[in-house]
């Protein structure tokens, strides 16, 4: 067997949930991971440093996800303008997720070695150069390629960023944290199509393309200044937590703290990080948390795409823009499950463990989920029988907002369940959720129209919360068997080298 490269591994070799006692902060509660006396190290950081670097990051995900949902309103302009169907004008959507997951795959592995500053001014300036590229086309072929090139280069804004997470924050908040990025998702997913379709009705589609070209160039300009590099490498006798800071060096300036060599590990391989990332498709909790991200994300374009096709037509015959109202009501349910999906699981997780006098395990924050699993499935089925019925609108409202609340909250509780259960690899962990979660979407957002118009919208929408239920279910899988399942998958693959590597030395953190 190769032998295991500690540089391999910039943070976390062994369970962080396996120290009880240590530094604690100021109510308490044991920092898990602890941290080490270096000034630099992003776990130390002012908590204005942590959410300066971390809240840009999550508007660069805002402009993605809002870049991404953009063309659900424009299907009927660019059918209208490039005389193609429904369905191909979908595929300005489904294939720019689709692409957005693989991307991560790459994007990944090179933020190992470059860090994660360069990657994320880079993915931003991507995002600026294909909005230009997409305002520009001329042919369907040239729109398509743009969306397709835009979705692989920008995933930066995606998937890497619960490893963020997990390098600045401990695991007592990193549930609230992390409901800023699914925030920043869902705030994209609804508010976007709500700010596209005002602009496609009154400027045009191009007009879209432009303005995401604006912000995100503006955007790039600020990270520059404020963006600081979060991965923390180590040398080869890794984190010494009992050094003292005087055997460290200096604070780093502020001017000094934006150079882009902070991250970088020469030691790091890229295709040998790609090849452990693929492995993760064997690991049963990432797959179900894959598996129910995407459940979601997939439901919620499907929404958007049959409101744009439905709502715009007899009986109701809205203008684009009062579809894009509708958003509001999908932005207001996740609004609402920002308690339910942040400091819920985190005070679930922590009381449980207080509670039975244990260590606290990622499958703590699982009882959570049995909120958003009952409510958001109810709302797409109320929004399936409003339609398939013409009823009023205010009932489509309601369940969109409630599909808002549910795919949200379950979507931050698995993440932040994932990120937990393989800390040591959060972002590669994630990089497999979200590429599980596109292709889903992508396959639900490309056929949804085909289904409904065989099904009918009343039997569509039914059947997919058949669907919806089985693959929650499988969330209670994980809280009954997840600690059997990680153990069993600490035997092989990534997690294997993080095994071999705590057996090398005594824990390095918690």
């Amino acid at each position: 067997m190769e032998k295991p490269q500690k540089s391999d591994f910039i943070q976390g070799e062994v369970s962080e949930t396996d120290i009880v006692t240590g530094k604690t902060n100021s109510r308490g509660v044991v920092l898990r991971p602890q941290p080490t006396n270096d000034s630099n190290e992003p776990l130390n950081w002012s908590q204005w440093e942590k959410y300066a670097t971390y809240l840009i990051i999550c508007w660069f995900t805002f402009l993605a996800f809002m870049n991404s949902s953009a063309f659900t309103v424009a299907v009927s302009a660019i059918v209208k303008e490039f005389k193609k169907t429904s369905t191909e004008a979908s595929y300005l959507t489904s294939l720019q997720v689709l692409f957005m997951g693989f991307g991560a795959l790459v994007w990944m592995p090179l933020i190992r070695i470059i860090g994660k500053r360069p990657g994320y001014l880079g993915s931003m300036l991507f995002l600026c150069v294909t909005n230009i590229w997409s305002y520009y086309s001329t042919t369907y072929a040239s729109l398509l390629a743009s969306r397709i090139v835009g979705g692989f280069l920008t995933a930066a804004a995606d998937a890497p960023v619960p490893s963020v997470v997990a390098d600045l924050f401990f695991f007592h908040e990193r549930g609230h944290v992390m409901m800023f990025f699914n925030l920043a998702i869902s705030s994209g997913a609804f508010l976007g199509p709500l700010i596209n379709a005002y602009i496609t009705q009154y400027l045009g589609w191009k007009w879209m393309c432009s303005v995401m070209a604006i912000l995100s160039g503006v955007t790039f300009v600020v990270a520059l200044l404020f963006v600081k590099e979060t991965a923390y490498v180590v040398g080869p006798g890794g984190r010494d937590l009992e050094k003292p800071a005087s055997e460290y060096g200096p604070k780093r300036s502020w001017l000094s703290s934006l150079g882009f060599g902070h991250g970088y590990n020469s030691q790091a391989s890229f295709f040998g990080w790609m090849a452990q990332t693929v492995l993760l498709f064997a690991y049963p909790p990432v797959i179900i948390a894959g598996l129910i991200c995407g459940l979601f994300i997939g439901c919620n374009i499907a929404v958007q795409l049959v409101a744009t096709q439905t709502f715009t037509v007899a009986p109701w015959d809205w203008t684009l823009h009062s579809v894009g109202l509708l958003s509001i009501s999908g932005f207001v349910g996740s609004l609402l499950s920002f308690f339910a999906g942040g400091r819920l699981i985190d005070y679930i997780a922590t009381r449980s463990a207080a509670r039975h006098g244990e260590h606290p395990e990622p499958e703590s924050r699982l009882p959570a989920m049995l909120i958003p699993a009952v409510i958001a499935p109810m709302g797409m089925l109320t929004y399936g029988l409003v339609i398939a019925a013409q009823d009023n609108w205010g009932g489509a409202a309601v369940g969109y907002g409630m599909e808002g609340f549910g795919a949200t909250a379950a979507a931050n509780i698995v993440i932040t369940y994932a990120v937990d259960a393989y800390r040591p690899i959060a972002g590669e962990t994630i990089v497999v959720v979200f590429i599980i979660r596109n292709v889903i979407a992508c396959l639900i957002s490309t056929y949804i129209s085909k289904w409904i118009k065989q099904q009918g919208v009343k039997h569509a929408f039914g059947e997919l919360v058949g669907v919806s239920y089985v693959i929650l279910s499988l969330s209670l899988v994980l809280f009954v068997l997840g600690r059997r399942i990680r153990a069993l998958t600490g035997r092989f693959g990534p997690m294997a080298k993080v095994t071999a590597l705590s057996s090398l030395s005594a824990p390095i953190e918690a």
